[in-house]
């Protein structure tokens, strides 16, 4: 079988490592047991967290372990890295709940009957913090810290006592699972460098054994900004907060130039058919788009859902009313009121700018008018189809 350390890095994976060919050989002639981390600072995971659940599931298929640590400590904490500002404060309830909900998604990406999953609030909430400092704080030089991208970046805005203390949290987590599982390599997004690598330390000095970390590309845009963003927010992987349509349509939109790089980190497709789809640098891309869409749909939501989305992609353009995406409203006011019941703006006044701009239509009906409400016509027949630019198509139905 081939080294996953390869397949990692021809997919575009793989942006730093530490001791790489100890590693590279380590995966290549044992079946090792390694750690990615996520806190639970929401309800869901987001597409942010796809890059690095991907690598994992590649990571299981070559019969390496998984450990998934779920940041139920640390999210008490809040990670410093990649913010200008302190992350709010959770009480342990919502963050307990949010645990809940981030294994579910991830049975999705990993078998979970071969994984392990732990929650550092298990050792982490009632650690005593005189003996933590006297065992973890000596092995960690302030200075060094200091020079540490997570922390730098923060100096001039403030960082409080209380985040400066998540890199030793998160080094410790990395001996916890060291002790307990054997566990020598964490995983994770490029941002979490400076803290994997001082897990890593951690255990070379307390343990004095061998310990890894690599990390994975952020999935960026053209221009370096984080994938993942629209103007409605994040793109969340629960289908009740970014519902599968929009959740195709946001990767069938993805700029020309990152369908490849898409393909090739977010889907299990050959590589060799990768290239073939993304060949010809013109219309043709569109269908390289849809592809992209319709796996990365299918990972998250399931086959049947990627089926029934790409059904309705296919009816918004060919006028088939029947297979188009459904939503109700009640009440339907003016055309401001129906968009944002329609959840297609998130307000009053992105609704107006809409549709001044000429970027609605009701059936064929162009709409100008901010104030323009239903005809009877349409309220008797209890439905229309409402158009937004030339992407969103919907059947909408009155609730009488």
């Amino acid at each position: 079988m081939k080294n996953v350390l390869d397949v990692l890095k021809e997919r575009g994976y793989i942006k730093q490592t530490v001791f790489e060919d100890e590693l590279y050989e380590l995966l290549g002639k044992e079946k090792v047991t390694f750690y990615t981390g996520y806190d639970p600072t929401a309800d869901s995971l987001t597409a942010g967290h796809f890059v690095t659940l991907m690598a994992m599931a590649h990571m299981q298929r070559a019969g390496h372990t998984p450990i998934i640590l779920i940041g139920g400590g640390t999210a008490m904490v809040g990670d410093p890295s990649g913010r200008t500002d302190m992350r709010t404060m959770m009480s342990k309830e919502t963050i307990m709940h949010n645990v809940e909900c981030f294994k579910k998604q991830m049975s999705r990406f990993i078998d979970v009957d071969k994984a392990i999953f732990v929650n550092n609030a298990d050792w982490l909430w009632n650690l005593n913090y005189i003996d933590f400092l006297r065992e973890i704080g000596t092995c960690f030089s302030v200075n060094q810290m200091l020079t540490a991208e997570c922390f730098k970046q923060r100096l001039e805005r403030g960082l409080s006592f209380l985040e400066f203390n998540y890199m030793l949290m998160q080094g410790y987590d990395f001996l916890v699972l060291n002790r307990k599982y054997n566990c020598v390599l964490q995983t994770g997004g490029d941002d979490q460098w400076s803290n994997m690598l001082a897990g890593a330390d951690l255990i070379r000095r307390k343990e004095g054994k061998k310990a890894y970390a690599l990390t994975y590309a952020l999935l960026t845009t053209s221009d370096g900004k984080k994938m993942g963003k629209t103007a409605k927010g994040a793109v969340w992987l629960d289908a009740n907060k970014t519902s599968p349509y929009d959740f195709f349509q946001y990767w069938r939109n993805v700029e020309d130039d990152r369908v490849e790089t898409c393909l090739k980190l977010l889907t299990f497709l050959d590589l060799d058919e990768i290239k073939e789809l993304t060949a010809h640098k013109d219309e043709r891309m569109n269908a390289a788009k849809e592809r992209l869409a319709y796996e990365v749909t299918a990972i998250v939501h399931g086959k049947e859902v990627a089926d029934e989305v790409l059904k309705q992609v296919k009816a918004s353009f060919s006028d088939d009313v029947d297979n188009m995406p459904v939503v109700e409203i009640s009440e339907p006011g003016n055309i401001i009121d129906i968009l944002v019941k329609c959840g297609q703006c998130k307000s009053n006044g992105e609704a107006r700018r809409l549709v001044e701009g000429g970027g609605v239509s009701v059936n064929d009906e162009k709409i100008a008018l901010p104030a323009w409400t239903l005809p009877q016509s349409i309220i008797a027949k209890g439905e229309f189809v409402l158009h937004k630019g030339k992407k969103v198509h919907l059947r909408v139905k009155i609730k009488q």
